[in-house]
């Protein structure tokens, strides 16, 4: 099975041990006894079909990737750097001994995947196993010692470019400093020392307890991505159930329950419903409920799954669609003891809503009255592939979805339309053609060149126009892939002013490659390859590759070029540029791009959130280099004083504007948590979590705005001037009805 991809998730690969401790299942039979998280580690050893699924990675890896590239010492010695990465990026729990040891097999990874014999990566792995427990035990016993805050002493949290420790004296005064941050931290955001240390140790035997659940399957993913992305950045590997995972995400649906769950205290935890779905209709969940046990059928008898890692969980609550699931749940106002309930669902077909596309309007006032902007939010380009290939006539499309959006921002009288793609790090390719072709009608989208050099020219011969009025996209670093061709090819034809952030320069394509299809497997076992097999090309003949999408109209940025993005990858793809295909431009937005550009940096200069926002970036920068932190108690607290400090006089600023134009008491959205509380993932409260996510999304998005009244701009000028309006109104309407 191959699906055409363009980069769905630019961090697919599991890169540090923390990811991997929470993200991969372990059965119910193999739960291990977590009763003493210090115990000695597990020994992990690499299954039949893993040994089976390297060879045939390899076998397209070195035959069929768009970058072919052998598997020999050269490669190893990328393989093992890489992979060491993975295992202890921060240099935080091997010594250099334990690089020594391992030193021999560098340039033995390819013997290794060639050999039929992985014993030596998952030897690594077992030592980085006992390391990291060993380290993590030791942190424990520190906090029965007492840390002097007085002290001038620097502690170095960033050391992915420092050396490893040499001795276990140097790596165990490491840890020391770790720990008294870590408690620094926490008196700081107004803990005492017996609040700090039942933290403290809850944290640290959770993260033990975590690297317990471990499997087979974690070990030879972490690796394989460690070969994969050697050849290329944006090539990976899926485990089974990372492939069930991104199969899910691509299709946007999945037959469950519809409840989002959280681990917290070893309980799997309702943190959202789905509306709609069986869990919401019931009315016999609520956020915060535990789920303790899972049985199959109405008087299936539930398996205890306290303690499980929580996509085990996940994959006993998921099933066929119009199957019956029954939930063993202590309720969110029970305490350990309390009483149980029994919740029996018949699962069906779940959309995930969430990344689905969503509408709103942005008003502008003006001096003539008021402007719509219509506001379509694209998260990602979502396809149902499987139901589209089926025939499927209603099978879950990002382009469907927006011409619906289209057609009823048309009734609501909208004067321009946005479409937001920030953070929108790509899908499927026919989407990005087909999206586009929503507002330039028929003609070439994107060009592919394969790895024979041949080059194919994308387009939809549909071509069918949903919005042929003022067009604006945004973007930022983290807009990639599917969003690149989609902003460039706006860009290419004229068609609307891309707005935002330079975008993050993948110019690659992937295909997703079933091995248990390849294998003839009945069942899952082996995974699948996300492989790149195709480099893409603007209309124009260059590429986003590396450069990506430059804005017309620019934001700053904190984005680093060095750390995020495509330039940010040492073995990523060259720049280069082919022909141009044959395209004809709709329109010009050159003559207005200047005059735009004064008026949002004259408007920008009064704006007090723009002012934060470059003073954010100016301070960000200067602390960019500074990878050390100060122990000293005295000090933390000036810093932090001072940025509280900051913050308070933002909010009376903001509270002062706001009493002006609104009234009072509008601000509240703004108030954002502004200092640290010590606190790591769900050592907060469920409650505090999801009340700081809601004030998140309501907080005033000052670049959304700063868009909008761009594009009312756009729309003023073209009034002002015929000239300007015949080059920046697109004729794409026109261009359609010629065609048909």
């Amino acid at each position: 099975m191959k699906k055409t991809l363009l980069g769905l998730a630019i961090a697919l690969a599991v890169s540090t041990h923390f990811a991997i401790a929470e993200s991969s299942p372990v059965s119910a039979a193999a739960t291990p006894d977590v009763s003493n998280a210090a115990k000695a580690p597990l020994n992990f050893q690499p299954l039949p079909q893993q040994i089976q699924a390297a060879n045939m990675t390899a076998e397209f890896f070195t035959r069929f990737h768009y970058k072919a590239t052998p598997l020999d010492d050269a490669m190893s010695e990328k393989i093992f750097d890489r992979y060491l990465k993975s295992l202890d990026g921060d240099r935080i729990f091997f010594i250099q001994a334990d690089i020594d040891k391992f030193s021999a097999a560098r340039d033995k990874m390819d013997d290794a995947i060639l050999g039929q014999d992985l014993r030596t990566p998952f030897a690594m792995f077992n030592l980085y196993h006992q390391r990291f427990k060993e380290r993590l035990t030791y942190a424990r016993e520190l906090l029965g010692t007492e840390f002097d805050f007085s002290q001038k002493e620097g502690y170095r949290y960033q050391r992915e470019k420092e050396p490893w420790p040499q001795t276990e004296a140097q790596m165990r005064d490491l840890w020391r400093q770790r720990v008294k941050n870590d408690w620094l931290r926490l008196k700081l955001a107004g803990k005492d020392a017996a609040a700090i240390k039942t933290t403290l140790e809850k944290r640290y035997e959770t993260t033990l307890t975590r690297m317990n659940k471990l499997k087979s399957e974690d070990v030879f993913q972490l690796f394989m991505n460690a070969y994969a992305m050697s050849v290329e950045p944006h090539t990976n590997y899926l485990g089974p159930k990372a492939a069930e995972d991104f199969d899910i995400a691509m299709r946007l649906s999945m037959s469950g329950i519809g409840a989002t769950l959280q681990d917290r205290d070893e309980m799997a935890t309702v943190r959202e419903m789905v509306p709609g779905s069986p869990a919401a209709l019931s009315g016999k969940l609520k956020v915060g409920d535990r789920i303790v046990g899972v049985g199959q059928g109405a008087n299936g008898t539930p398996v205890d799954v306290m303690g499980w890692r929580l996509d085990d969980v996940v994959k006993l609550i998921r099933g066929p669609k119009d199957t019956t699931v029954l939930l063993d749940v202590l309720p969110a106002d029970a305490g350990p003891d309390g009483a149980h309930k029994t919740v029996v669902l018949v699962r069906n077909k779940i959309t995930l809503e969430q990344q689905a596309a969503k509408k709103s309007i942005q008003e502008v006032k003006t001096a003539d009255g008021t402007r719509r902007i219509g506001v379509i939010a694209l998260p990602t380009f979502y396809q149902d592939f499987d139901a589209r290939r089926r025939g499927d006539k209603d099978f879950k499309s990002a382009t469907r979805d927006v011409a619906k959006l289209l057609g009823e921002l048309k009734k609501e009288k909208v004067d321009s339309v946005l479409i937001d793609l920030r953070d929108n790090g790509g899908g499927s390719l026919n989407e990005a053609v087909e999206l586009t072709s929503l507002f330039i009608g028929k003609g070439p989208v994107v060009q592919q060149r394969n790895s024979q050099g041949k080059v194919h020219v994308e387009n939809d011969s549909a071509g069918v126009v949903a919005w042929d009025g003022p067009l604006g996209v945004m973007i930022n670093r983290g807009s990639a892939s599917a969003s690149e061709i989609f902003a460039a090819a706006i860009q290419d034809y004229g068609r609307g002013l891309i707005i935002g952030e330079n975008s993050f320069g993948k110019g690659t394509v992937q295909t997703v490659i079933s091995l248990d299809q390849m294998a003839r497997s009945d069942k899952p076992q082996y995974g699948d390859l996300k492989m790149t097999v195709a480099q893409f090309f603007r209309v124009n003949g260059g590429t986003t590759q590396l450069r990506g999408v430059t804005p017309d109209i620019a934001y700053p940025s904190f984005t680093d070029a060095d750390s995020y993005g495509e330039s940010s990858y040492d073995n990523a793809l060259p720049w280069v540029q082919i022909k141009p295909a044959n395209y004809h431009a709709i329109g010009n937005l050159k003559d207005v791009q200047g005059m735009l550009q004064v008026r949002h940096e004259m408007r920008i200069a009064k704006d007090k959130e723009f002012q934060f926002i470059k003073e954010d970036i100016a301070e960000f920068k200067k602390q960019k280099e500074n990878k050390v932190i100060s122990l000293n108690e005295e000090e933390r607290r000036t810093e932090r004083d001072l940025r509280e400090k900051k913050s308070k006089e933002r909010e009376a600023i903001r509270a002062a504007l706001d009493g002006k134009t609104k009234g009072a008491g509008k601000a509240d959205a703004n108030k954002l948590p502004t200092q640290d509380d010590g606190l790591q993932g769900s050592e907060r409260s469920l409650a505090a979590e999801l009340a700081a996510e809601k004030a998140s999304k309501e907080a005033k998005d000052v670049y959304l705005i700063e868009a909008a009244h761009i594009l009312s701009d756009e729309i003023e000028l073209a009034k002002s001037s015929k000239r300007l309006a015949d080059k920046t109104i697109s004729r794409a309407s026109a261009k359609s009805k010629e065609m048909n």
